[in-house]
């Protein structure tokens, strides 16, 4: 078996679907240690500024990323039907953990760890119930748009909270336009403190250099290395650097649940849902990208499980929520991962940091930490596909942009609400307005054609193709009749036989079916047959729930192909005078018929 070959199911499938680690310890091969150890090593080296970076930016003591990162990666590990994804803080997380904590903690340090890891247990536990209810769709509400005007807001708000602890000056905690006010006013009073700036500043080019130059290089680690060292030399000659970070407690806090007000679960509602749907959603895409890359496939209702037990886990330990990570989980396929256990042994190798040597890193200077967090904030930000949306579709630019600002301005749960509304309304509008079509024969292609995008198409003399491309509903049934009166106006022909090319057509309402009927009536009166061709035999199955489908005329109205429609049309229009002779003859000798009997009549008198 190749290193990357998708794992055989054990005997027991079940406890392999629900359990992939238990198919991996069963099929692991000794080859894949050595890759995996390594892997997981260099991987804890990413991991533990990076999640003290996160637990920083989200207004958390540092201790929480570090819990956060441990759970995540053991229950990602057990639970993830992917072999390498990673697990833990995230700075996509940051602005929605700290705007949801920060007003309800009111600076009280325990309730700040009891409020982060009940939200990591609320919103593991809705993960874990939408994915055995296979609810995955769900986060299909979540486009492409919407998650680039997300990223980009969620990076603007992080950004501009970090830039006052990366120039060494005191944090704001309004929003982002008090807080760039606040930085604007504290740099031009002369407040910046030069050697916090340099530090930063150093640190942002350690880490953002090495990505075009060097990916493999770990910028982030050297960076807080290198920082922590001048921060040791610069605190033994007595240089202020400004805030420094808060000073991480010896030891293990043991695994509870927190203790909180029913008031606090009702105020972590909100952010619970956020963060279990944009958490799932960028979990869900990474995930697919990786077992793409590896020729296999993923389950996101298993993802789904899997991303509620990493939270649940991180709850349990007194961290907060987690997502998948664009930045560490290239690390571990980098490094050499095979399999979870790579993330089993980063998890292991943090964990013995939390408990031996917490201290080593009291010297490190706060700009450092707003450094990594900045440089995390602009490796999210999505411009080029912003770009692409305004070239081709401007609606979608438009609701990433609003989504963008509803995001900055308002919040990351509004923002996301709103542009979730205004996205289902540009989808309703879009059906509510859609495309028709006049459609006419080609003689040099197969089939029926737009004339208005082919004016060399021919049109049948008194007859009329329409095509509708969407389904018939409540709101767009007036619509598609007004528009198909219109097409009828504008015939160059009069009008005796319309056909509805009705493929498109992939639904129709009550509402929408009386309509046709009513339609059918009107038309009907003004000597016009109406036909349908090529309706799908779901949408005639409604049609005769309904009740309706003898008042459109039945089996001889309905046609499997535009094709048959017409011929039907044709032949019929070519039997009518002859019928209409016979009917004239029948009548004229009916006629004579009469006069001779009356003449008859006369004579016996």
């Amino acid at each position: 078996m190749r290193p990357n070959d998708p794992l055989p199911l054990p005997a027991r499938p079940y406890l392999a679907r629900w359990l992939p680690l238990w198919a991996l310890l069963l099929n692991y091969q000794r080859q894949w240690l050595a890759k995996d150890l390594f892997a997981g090593l260099a991987l804890s080296a990413i991991l533990v500024p990076v999640g003290l970076s996160y637990a920083e930016a989200a207004r958390l003591p540092l201790m929480v990323g570090l819990y956060a990162t441990i759970g995540a990666l053991v229950g990602y590990a057990i639970f993830g039907p992917s072999r390498i994804l990673v697990l833990g803080p995230d700075s996509a997380l940051a602005a929605v953990i700290a705007a949801t904590i920060v007003p309800l903690a009111r600076g009280d340090a325990a309730q700040t760890v009891a409020l982060a890891s009940m939200l990591a247990i609320m919103s593991g536990v809705i993960c874990v119930l939408f994915g055995i209810a296979k609810l995955g769709f769900v986060t299909d509400l979540l486009s492409q748009p919407i998650r680039y005007g997300y990223l980009n807001g969620i990076a603007v708000t992080l950004i501009a909270s970090e830039i006052p602890r990366l120039l060494g000056i005191e944090t704001s905690n309004g929003a982002v336009i008090q807080s760039l006010t606040h930085t604007a006013r504290s740099v031009l009073s002369g407040k910046t403190n030069v050697i916090s700036a340099v530090i930063g500043l150093a640190c942002m080019a350690l880490v953002l250099l090495p990505r075009r130059l060097a990916p493999r290089f770990p910028g982030v680690l050297i960076a807080v290395i290198a920082a922590g060292a001048a921060g040791w030399w610069l605190h033994k000659q007595h240089v202020a650097l400004g805030p420094a970070i808060a000073s991480m407690t010896p030891g293990w806090i043991s695994p509870s649940l927190p203790a909180l007000s029913p008031r606090a679960f009702a105020s972590l509602a909100g952010g619970a849902v956020a963060i279990a749907l944009v958490s799932f959603a960028d979990t869900t895409i990474l995930s697919r990208v990786f077992a793409r890359a590896q020729g296999g496939e993923t389950d996101r209702n298993q993802e789904l499980v899997a991303l509620g037990a990493a939270n649940l886990f991180s709850g349990f330990l007194s961290g907060c929520p987690v997502s998948s990570s664009t930045t560490r989980t290239p690390v571990a396929q980098a490094a050499g991962a095979q399999t979870q256990v790579a993330n089993l042994i980063a998890a292991a190798s943090t964990a013995l940091i939390v408990w031996a040597a917490p201290t080593l890193i009291n010297h490190l200077p706060d700009t450092a930490l707003a450094a990594v967090v900045i440089c995390a904030a602009l490796g999210i930000v999505e411009t080029r596909n912003v770009a692409r949306l305004y070239r081709i579709q401007r609606i979608e630019f438009a609701i990433s942009m609003l989504c963008l600002i509803g995001v900055v301005l308002l919040g990351v749960l509004p923002g996301i609400v709103i542009s979730v509304a205004l996205a289902l309304a540009s989808f309703v509008w879009r059906a509510w307005h859609p495309y028709d079509a006049v459609l006419g024969k080609m003689p040099s292609r197969r089939g029926y054609h737009d004339i208005s995008r082919h004016p060399e198409a021919k049109q049948f003399a008194g007859l009329l193709l329409f095509r509708w491309d969407a389904p018939l509903f409540f709101a767009n049934s007036e619509i598609f009749a007004d528009h198909l009166r219109r097409a009828v106006s504008r015939s160059r022909t009069r009008v005796k036989s319309i056909i509805i090319a009705a493929e498109p057509v992939t639904d129709i309402d009550i509402t929408a079916a009386d309509t046709l009927v009513k339609l059918r009536e009107a038309l009907d009166s003004a000597g016009i047959r109406l036909y349908f061709a090529e309706m799908k035999g779901p949408v005639k199955d409604q049609l005769h729930r309904y009740g309706l489908f003898a008042s459109l005329g039945g089996d001889g109205c309905f046609f499997a192909t535009v094709g048959e429609a017409v011929e039907h049309t044709i032949e019929r229009r070519r039997r009518r005078p002859v019928a209409i002779r016979q009917r004239e003859k029948r009548t004229r000798g009916s006629r004579r018929l009469g006069t001779s009997n009356a003449r008859r009549l006369v004579s016996r008198r």
